[in-house]
């Protein structure tokens, strides 16, 4: 059978059947339309003709392009999702992707952006046309309530209570919760709200372009990268990367590790330990004030 007629199939599928998220679909179309790429260069057109060994090599072919060991599970994630759906509807007799290993995805820890840095970006950020008010509700957002990017591009009208100063996020598994909103986002929600309602929205969600559309992912990722070049910031910017120096800079001020749990909605409160860190400063100051073998003695 066809290899582009499958994807499109198996698409649909985890889309209306097993109802993942757009952020996974669009995860995984990207990966298959790789594999789908190298394929074209190897001649092969029908799934039956797919082998362990062709994976094998899609694999090596991801290493040499230097991806991160993270970037390649993801990769190999999808690959194992599609053949698997392939086996179950007894497309092919042979699952080609059992067995692969996936690259184990180091625990080094996201760089974070300085609290002054980050305040000072936001505060230049402009507001002088639609785009930028959209833009800048965008980045306060992120910042101010370490949201994932599919949680903020899901985010619709009616899941913002600006008055209350909280949000309603659906994030990983369709688990809901609600996290505050600091002033300085509401204040740019405010703005977008006005901004947005001279649009003609097809959609309800919060985020759109200007023909009204849904705002998507990369779109969003290519408006912080454009912004961060734009206005000077020292590192690239990135969603994850707002997302963790809003849990940094929140447990460096509170120590209080279950809020910052509750705030990025993590079910294991080691996922939060990974994701967090106290810089060096901050833990001395904590060291020196609580070990019993640290305090200096009264002469």
């Amino acid at each position: 059978m066809n290899l582009a007629d499958c994807i499109e199939q198996f698409l649909a599928f985890i889309k209306h059947q097993r109802q993942l998220s757009s952020h996974t679909i669009d995860s995984y179309n990207f990966a298959l339309e790789l594999f789908a790429d190298h394929l074209t260069q190897h001649n092969i057109a029908d799934v039956t003709k797919i082998d362990s060994f062709t994976i094998r090599r899609f694999i090596a072919h991801l290493r040499h392009q230097n991806l991160t060991a993270k970037s390649i599970a993801q990769r190999i994630s999808a690959l194992r999702s599609f053949f698997t759906y392939l086996a179950n509807q007894q497309i092919i007799k042979i699952n080609p992707a059992k067995g692969i290993r996936t690259p184990k995805p180091s625990k080094t820890l996201p760089k974070t952006i300085e609290v002054d840095d980050v305040v000072d970006f936001l505060d230049r950020m402009p507001s002088d046309s639609w785009v930028a008010i959209r833009d800048k509700a965008i980045m306060e957002l992120f910042y101010s309530s370490g949201i994932r990017l599919g949680e903020l591009q899901g985010i619709a009208l009616d899941d913002i209570q600006i008055a209350e100063q909280q949000l309603r996020v659906t994030g990983k598994g369709s688990k809901t919760r609600i996290v505050p909103l600091g002033e300085k986002a509401c204040a740019a929600l405010r703005d977008w709200l006005v901004a947005r309602a001279n649009c003609a929205a097809t959609s309800q969600q919060l985020f759109i372009t200007k023909t009204g559309g849904a705002l998507k992912h990369r779109s969003i990722q290519a408006r912080l990268e454009y912004w961060g070049k734009a206005l000077g910031l020292p590192v690239r910017l990135h969603p994850h990367k707002l997302r963790h120096s809003c849990a940094s800079h929140f447990l460096e001020s509170s120590s209080d590790l279950r809020a910052v749990q509750e705030l990025l909605g993590h079910a294991d409160l080691a996922t939060t330990q990974v994701y967090t860190h106290l810089d060096f400063q901050h833990l001395a100051k904590v060291y020196d004030a609580a070990h019993p073998r640290a305090k200096k003695s009264k002469s």
